[in-house]
């Protein structure tokens, strides 16, 4: 009987004794709002002239001029004879017209605007994006509210909710 009694009182023990357990609940919300910037990438592209052939004769080499502001170049071409008459030739010549230097070297944005652009020969320009109602709020309660903005605009919305049990 005292054998009963010791097992069933560490057996009651045993069912007795708090859990050993650690618990961690994490949340974490945001919101990211952007309206993307305009911007403009010009580059000013040089005067250039290629001559290529076979079976030709160069009798006058062709000319560029001299670059003055607001002129253009100039461009002679050359003079080619065919150095033996009846065979095969080939020839190819090209020329391109450098930009000028413009009295103004920069662009300026005005509200998210563009107003004018360079005129040079390679130029990248993006517009900028426009806020419109774009808005984002977190409650305390944990809603996450998000309204779109116009174009070029950004936003996103996010809840993480971590359990950990160890």
């Amino acid at each position: 009987m005292n054998r009963s009694i010791l097992v069933l009182g560490v057996t009651l023990a045993a069912l007795a004794a708090p859990a050993q357990a650690d618990i961690t609940h994490k949340i974490q919300s945001s919101v990211s709002l952007s309206v993307d910037g305009a911007g403009s990438v010009a580059t000013r592209i040089p005067s250039s002239m290629a001559v290529s052939g076979n079976n030709v004769t160069l009798d006058t080499a062709p000319v560029l001029g001299t670059l003055t502001s607001g002129t253009a170049l100039g461009y002679t071409p050359g003079a080619y004879s065919i150095t033996t008459a009846g065979d095969a030739f080939s020839y190819s010549e090209s020329y391109t017209e450098g930009d000028d230097v413009p009295a103004v070297l920069s662009t300026t944005v005005t509200s998210g605007v563009v107003p004018s652009l360079p005129v040079f020969g390679s130029t990248t320009t993006t517009s900028g994006g426009v806020k419109g109602d774009l808005a984002g709020t977190l409650a305390t309660d944990g809603a996450l509210t998000i309204t779109s903005g116009g174009a070029g605009t950004t936003a996103i919305g996010q809840v993480i909710q971590e359990l950990t049990i160890k």
